[in-house]
């Protein structure tokens, strides 16, 4: 969109490679992408192809408890995570997207697990790529962790996903808490929290397309313009429903070209509005 880069990022298009994802988005007016971690030179050697961006690469979750835990198991971790960033290095790819916690039980960070971290953020400086820290579950563990934005300036930032803020966050405002530090969104919908008693599950999660679910869009983007945030709008979007869940089956019904197309439609629309 004219003035806004859009990106998408791969994954959610039924029965399409991701190549050939890239090539769909291009085609239908996404200036940018991003991934997980794998494929990458294959993803950057087509980006390169049709001018298009690599935003980031998302760093595997799987192991973000272990930080907390130390020895083999948090050691294994903040291998992951620095193998990630190297990936990132390599490739060119300026942000690498993290998780700081995974699971909704504990809720005691401690001084291991953000030295753990730290170790990451150290690197990440040393390669010169960004860490954008997501806010998912555990809104204790991220903001231990966004205290090294501190001791690591513009190397440590923050990745606003706005339908785990309606769900994982109660709808607590985390732009309020790092909005200074936005250097990245994960742009979705979502329904809330479906549990009466408030409490979340990831199946709460579905990454719905934008104005499909209970998002005030004038209010999160007046929230962006707020904090000075002109940057790439990144959309991160599920096209499969969660379990005993039917949110997002439509979506799986279309045609790849126009589920990309209703996607870019939506993109443009939140382009819109921060634009005004």
């Amino acid at each position: 969109m004219w003035k806004q880069k859009l990106c998408l990022g791969l994954g959610p298009v039924k029965g399409v490679s991701p190549l050939d994802q890239i090539e769909l988005y291009h085609r239908t007016g996404f200036e940018g992408f991003f991934s997980g971690w794998g494929g990458q030179e294959d993803f950057r050697k087509k980006a390169d192809e049709l001018g298009m961006i690599y935003q980031s690469i998302h760093a595997p979750f799987t192991k973000a408890a272990d930080f907390w835990k130390g020895g083999d198991a948090a050691e294994a971790a903040v291998a992951e995570l620095i193998a990630c960033l190297e990936d990132c290095a390599r490739v060119e790819v300026p942000i690498m997207v993290a998780h700081t916690f995974i699971g909704f039980e504990d809720h005691d960070p401690n001084e291991t697990g953000v030295e753990n971290y730290g170790r990451v953020c150290a690197r990440a400086r040393e390669l010169g790529v960004q860490v954008a820290f997501e806010n998912t579950e555990g809104e204790e563990y991220l903001a231990a962790v966004m205290e090294l934005a501190k001791v690591y300036p513009g190397t440590v930032g923050f990745c606003w996903d706005t339908g785990h803020e309606m769900c994982y966050n109660y709808s607590k405002d985390m732009l309020a808490l790092y909005g200074d530090l936005l250097i990245a969104t994960h742009l979705n919908d979502n329904l809330g929290i479906k549990d009466y008693g408030g409490k979340i599950t990831w199946i709460d999660d579905l990454h719905l397309l934008p104005f499909d679910g209970i998002g005030d869009w004038k209010d999160i983007t007046g929230r962006m313009k707020a904090h000075g945030y002109d940057g790439i709008l990144t959309f991160e979007l599920g096209i499969g429903s969660k379990p005993g869940r039917h949110d997002n089956d439509k979506y799986l019904a279309m045609d790849p070209e126009v589920y990309v197309a209703e996607a870019y439609n939506r993109a443009c629309r939140v382009a819109a509005l921060l634009a005004k």
